[in-house]
């Protein structure tokens, strides 16, 4: 039975898409899925995210993320802590959509 349950789990996370790029910042801590901090040099960060001007250009997991407007639109809520030892994940923002993507890749996780 155990096998069974292991093995439905298994194939249904490979089956799914790994979106989670469409973001909300929410306005609460006890409100979002993940909690991040901006980091002020690129090398300090987990992920360096682009913003994307449309929700059709947000990537898979790779750092490329749409604001919605409303929460009920995103795949992922994330609230902006104060202090870095707050966060789930430490981003920065780049300037270019080539340069997003993980740094370290121990915390993909978050935005399954």
């Amino acid at each position: 039975m155990r096998k069974h349950i292991f093995l439905i789990i298994f194939v249904f996370m490979m089956v799914t898409p790994l979106y989670g790029t469409k973001v909300h910042s929410v306005q609460y801590s006890n409100q979002a899925d993940v909690k991040v901090f901006v980091v002020q040099y690129e090398n300090q960060a987990d992920l360096k995210v682009y913003k994307v001007g449309y929700s059709n250009q947000a990537g898979k997991n790779d750092g490329k993320w749409f604001f919605t407007q409303y929460s009920n639109q995103a795949q992922k809520k994330i609230y902006f802590v104060q202090y870095e030892n707050q966060a789930d994940v430490k981003i920065f923002f780049v300037k270019h959509s080539n340069q997003a993507g993980w740094r370290n890749k121990s915390k993909m996780h978050y935005f399954f």
